[in-house]
């Protein structure tokens, strides 16, 4: 009997457990979601880069493949920002669009995706439209493949809106199954052992990696057993190491002489699950300290080509780091590791006395983390208060929090959905929090609809400073003075949330703030509070 290639795409999506599908509906995905099974569930996104985002932030806390599915060449186009995020934040992604029915595509009609291959490059790891319709169902079952595989991320596929009711006498494919980390070269660990044994002066430095592998452990035990400092690589969307522990330094300085600068004095460095290194302002300077080697593991031929410094071993983060567990000598502690603030780059997170009615971001962060219960997940995109952030709100345990790798907002807010629907899902139930600047929040707003149609009990928390504070630290370092558009007046963000379907407050002291997130986290649904806080502009270096 024969079955459309519909049918036989979604057998194959249930035996790869991939059943929920993100997305924005256009007309050239119709046919692929007609007469939608009642065994799948569609989480409805009225943009597509909030569908790509709560995507992500789903197969994140899920440690799964999760599909997406946006319109043809606009909605593709409209999704890319959060694509570049997905890529950078090595999570598994089936990203889908439509496109123009296969008899009109050679006169590019209107809305036809005229290179779908090439529109998506290069933030997706293999991008593909099949040859013929009968090839869509395999063309599935390697994008699964191509997703998982180390470095994992996101992949492309595009589906002329005519092939979905094409009968075809093939079978679903055969579901295979793909390693999801790479072993390392025991000869080469054996002598970064070595080196980390025989240094006088190492100093780990633990990225991304080691949390989406759920690495915590392994990554504690040798550090211990070492002694060294621990820094988190800088602008870590995923903390590595618990914060509050005595050999945590703090987040390396996202800039090349700063970062050096916190280097000087060790003679080794070794840096695992991270690449070597992320930078974003321009602050000329040597890429380590002289004096020092640096060797680096991480799982993505890619990253390991590029580094400007340092001997590489290709690897799974926490294979490595268990297997140098096992190789390296224990030494005493060799000094009081003086834990540093985050940020972009080197500054104090110390608070100076606030004497004025409105709160400062230090009393905002503190507030929010002692009223919160103690395994709430945190999801953050307020760039400027970082170094407070993580000062007031030190992270303590894996996976309890979540950020954007690229720097692209509008990612944190829609994928606190995601990662909602999937504490849901997974029955851990923890409290989520997301903590969105006033400027961030209006790159994808949207994504309060979908929260509120899913009734997920999130607590978004908007520091209004009503500025873009960050901008305003790039234009003190860049020396650009009066540039405009660093002000975003006159946005109500209570009448907003409530404009999507949430509850919403303005709390303006730390007293009304605590009152509004006990209210919250009893709520069912999402609540938007709104907190003024003091304007600052935190330096770069």
């Amino acid at each position: 009997m024969k079955k459309t290639i519909r049918q036989v795409t979604f057998e194959l999506l249930r035996k790869l457990g991939v059943t929920t599908v993100f997305g924005n509906p256009g007309s050239t995905e119709e046919t692929f979601l007609k007469d939608f099974p009642s065994d799948f569930r569609y989480i409805q996104t009225l943009h597509e880069s909030s569908a790509v985002a709560a995507a992500d932030g789903y197969a994140q806390g899920m440690r799964k493949v999760a599909m997406v599915n946006v319109h043809t060449s606009a909605g593709l186009s409209n999704a890319m920002s959060n694509i570049l995020t997905a890529y950078m934040n090595r999570t598994p992604l089936i990203i889908t669009a439509g496109n123009q029915t296969r008899e009109m595509l050679l006169m590019e009609p209107w809305l036809t995706n005229i290179e779908p291959e090439t529109l998506p490059k290069p933030w997706v790891k293999w991008s593909y439209q099949p040859v013929r319709a009968e090839d869509v169902p395999a063309a599935f079952m390697r994008a699964y493949a191509m997703a998982l595989q180390p470095p994992a991320g996101p992949v492309f596929l595009s589906i002329p809106l005519d092939d979905w009711d094409k009968e075809t006498q093939m079978t679903m494919p055969t579901v295979r199954s793909v390693s999801e980390r790479i072993g390392y070269d025991p000869l080469r660990l054996q002598e970064f052992a070595t080196a980390l044994s025989n240094a006088e002066n190492p100093v780990l430095i633990y990225g991304s990696a080691i949390a989406r592998g759920q690495g915590w452990d392994v990554a504690i035990q040798l550090a211990e057993k070492i002694n060294v400092p621990v820094w988190s690589a800088p602008a870590s969307e995923r903390p590595p190491f618990p914060e509050d522990h005595p050999l945590y330094a703090g987040g390396l300085p996202f800039a090349t002489k700063p970062l050096s600068e916190k280097l000087k004095g060790h003679d080794l460095a070794i840096v695992v699950g991270a690449p070597v290194f992320r930078y974003y302002p321009y602050v000329a300077g040597s890429y380590i300290p002289d004096g020092m080697r640096l060797l680096h593991i991480t799982d993505d031929p890619i990253e390991a080509g590029r580094a400007p410094v340092g001997d590489s071993l290709l690897s799974d983060a926490v294979l490595a780091l268990e297997g140098l567990h096992q190789l390296v000598m224990p030494r005493k502690m060799a000094k009081t590791v003086v834990k540093q603030p985050h940020g972009m780059a080197p500054h104090s997170t110390a608070e100076t006395q606030n004497t004025s009615e409105i709160l400062s971001a230090s009393q905002l962060f503190r507030a929010l983390r002692e009223v919160s219960p103690e395994d709430t997940v945190l999801v953050e995109e307020s760039p400027s208060n970082l170094g407070e952030l993580h000062h007031e709100w030190p992270i303590t345990l894996p996976d309890s929090f979540y950020t954007f790798a690229s720097g692209s907002l509008g990612w944190n807010l829609p994928a606190s959905v995601g990662i909602a629907l999937a504490e849901r899902d997974s029955g851990r139930h923890r409290p989520v929090m997301a903590i969105i600047g006033d400027g961030s929040m209006q790159y994808s707003i949207q994504g309060l609809w979908s929260a509120a149609q899913h009734n997920l009990p999130i607590v978004f928390v908007i520091p209004k400073n009503n500025e873009y504070a960050i901008l305003k630290s790039f234009a003190v370092l860049e020396k650009t003075p009066g540039v405009p558009g660093l002000d975003i007046p006159n946005l109500d963000i209570v009448a907003l949330g409530k404009g999507y379907g949430c509850s919403a407050v303005r709390a303006q002291t730390v007293d009304e703030v605590k009152k509004a997130c006990q209210e919250a986290f009893n709520r069912n649904g999402p609540t938007v509070i709104e907190v003024p806080i003091l304007p600052s502009i935190p330096p770069l270096i």
